[in-house]
């Protein structure tokens, strides 16, 4: 985590910060035996009161995750956690092992009310792909009622801005080239957004046949996703919404992501194809700086 506050009280700003950061973390988290999430998934098919905070996210999720036709599923853990990604430990599950876990994931089986949830024996939640744009969207709010104008939180890829520079400058943000990691293939400017991006080359594993699998997982089969996207960037004044569709459109594919961008077009949209395409929506153009050899197709909203 890296946090940057300027101005006159920032000190205790980024105290507040960091214990908002610890209280969420111990509500969201999968492993931590106090959590929401945790009595959520063990409590064998029974309703669990849970956090305001808690209670945002799930119902952010289920929604997103009609909106996407399932593309978005959190409730997918079992299967992450048989490949390995949670634990380490990993592998290529076979196909009946896959098939009998896929019983248990359907997020539209998540029944959520007023301060509580409930979800079928067997089912488990897991917030890993909200969790970090919804922190950031508290971080900044923290930010904003304390007087800050300027100020840039980074969790762990997750880049959310407050205004501009102390200078009055736009933030530039730099994203990885999905075939090459270690360097950028581009950088955006941007003011009071977030800039979130899921890849395949964020945690993987090599499997015995040589192949790369890695941790987006498709709940229609239980693999990871291959839909043609190697990566996608959503840039948005919402955090969560930019974690969860970063992670949606990476399943739901190249076509898909365009249609939904043109019928909720309340973002920006960077899509890198596995055959090494750039395509980027209209509104970032004149903030986009690319800097690599990929080819750059501009998708426009047709319907303007």
């Amino acid at each position: 985590m890296n946090l940057k506050v300027y101005g006159d009280n920032a000190e205790s700003v980024l105290e507040k910060a960091s214990s908002r950061i610890t209280e969420l973390e111990k509500l969201l988290s999968v492993t931590d035996e106090n959590s929401d999430i945790w009595k959520v998934n063990h409590a064998d098919g029974n309703k669990v009161s849970i956090s305001s905070y808690t209670s945002d996210i799930i119902n952010t999720a289920v929604n997103i995750g009609c909106e996407t036709d399932g593309a978005l599923d959190i409730t997918v853990y079992p299967i992450l956690k048989e490949w390995g990604f949670t634990t380490g430990e990993y592998k290529v599950p076979d196909n009946s092992t896959i098939a009998n876990l896929l019983k248990n994931v359907d997020y539209r089986k998540i029944e959520t009310g007023d301060g509580y949830v409930r979800i079928p024996q067997d089912f488990q939640l897991d917030l890993g792909s909200l969790a970090k744009g919804y922190t950031s969207d508290s971080i900044i709010e923290i930010f904003r009622e304390s007087g800050v104008k300027s100020a840039i939180v980074n969790l762990g890829g997750n880049v959310h801005t407050l205004g501009t520079k102390p200078d009055g400058s736009l933030w530039k943000v730099g994203i990885k080239d999905p075939f090459q990691p270690d360097s950028e293939m581009c950088i955006v400017s941007v003011e009071d957004k977030a800039v979130i991006t899921s890849g395949n080359y964020e945690r993987y594993f090599t499997g015995k046949d040589g192949k790369n699998y890695w941790h987006i997982i498709d709940s229609e089969d239980g693999r990871p996703s291959d839909n043609g996207l190697v990566s996608v960037t959503i840039i948005g004044s919402n955090g969560m919404m930019c974690d969860a569709l970063s992670t949606a459109l990476f399943v739901a594919g190249t076509e898909n992501a365009v249609e939904y961008w043109q019928n909720n077009g309340d973002f920006d949209m960077i899509l890198v194809t596995d055959d090494g395409n750039l395509l980027i929506t209209e509104n970032i153009e004149k903030n986009l700086k690319v800097i690599c050899s990929m080819p750059v197709e501009v998708i426009r909203n047709e319907e303007k």
